[in-house]
């Protein structure tokens, strides 16, 4: 059992957590510091990481099945753990159930509208895998999935939602759909000759990486509007500024040539990314 759960965890990139729950974190800080004067207490910063934490492991667990069989006829996605055969789309059913069940008991412990926005929350999860199938927007789909995370740590902290909330938001998801937009370059040809969308397989690897460095443009100026409407200092803008330098060296990494450095650019920078914003974030608002 405990090699079937080594397998599913490396199969959804557990590791890739770090993405975005350092934002559920700020949402959840920045939400009670403005409506309570005070940090969330720390049961609720319990139950908001098991939230996260159950909630992105049913998404990408329902996306590794729901995309076995693309996955299957990809080379590059082949030797996943379900095309491979080192686990069953049964079992990976069962790992979602239990994940779906900590994310529904968590939302339980917080407050009611925590409860309230689940079914939006679930819809989602549930509705980005299929997207690829019928539209080129699954990055935007995909960002507005992940970018519940630092919403729904707002929510879980004070059962509220404000103007700062949604600008944390959509600063996070297009953050996402940018990096995710250039994650789909490599993919760009497969997905063109088996009818899949995505904005690299409709427009071409070129226009996809411009239209992935406008939706960096939007979402740093989202990160600058969120300083200015909560009323944050000079340290929360030092860490937009250094975040908007690690999305112009993310793009340096991608030429539409050359995507070998496309790893570093998409798993290594954008953790250091996720985390640079929380440290610098936190750290103001605490002092």
């Amino acid at each position: 059992m405990l090699k079937k759960l080594a397998v599913i965890l490396e199969m959804i990139k557990f590791e890739h957590t770090v993405f975005a729950l350092p934002f559920a974190y700020l949402g959840a800080a920045m939400g009670n510091l403005s409506e309570e004067g005070t940090f969330p207490a720390l049961m609720e910063w319990v139950w908001i990481t098991l939230a996260m934490v159950g909630a992105r492991s049913a998404a990408m667990t329902l996306n590794r099945i729901i995309d076995s069989e693309i996955d299957r006829r990809n080379p590059r996605t082949e030797t996943r753990a379900i095309p491979a055969g080192l686990i069953s789309r049964i079992e990976a059913a069962l790992f979602t159930a239990v994940s779906l069940l900590i994310l529904f008991f968590s939302a339980f412990q917080l407050n009611k509208l925590s409860v309230i926005l689940l079914p939006v929350a679930v819809f989602f999860l549930v509705i980005y895998s299929y997207t690829k199938r019928f539209t080129f927007l699954c990055h935007v789909v995909l960002g507005v999935t992940i970018a519940i995370a630092p919403l729904g740590g707002w929510v879980g902290a004070t059962g509220t939602l404000s103007l700062e909330a949604f600008l944390l938001f959509f600063s996070v998801l297009f953050w996402i759909a940018g990096f995710d937009v250039i994650y789909a370059t490599q993919d760009a040809e497969y997905d063109r000759t088996r009818g899949l969308y995505s904005i690299p397989s409709y427009f071409g690897v070129r226009k996809a990486l411009l239209i992935a460095r406008g939706m960096h443009v939007i979402s740093f100026i989202s990160f600058l509007l969120l300083g200015s409407a909560a009323s944050l200092g000079w340290i929360y803008y030092a860490g937009v500024v250094l975040s908007g330098l690690i999305m112009i060296y993310e793009h340096s990494l991608v030429k539409p040539d050359d995507l070998s450095k496309l790893n570093v650019a998409f798993f290594t920078m954008n953790g250091i990314l996720s985390m640079v914003m929380f440290i610098f974030s936190l750290g103001d608002m605490y002092l």
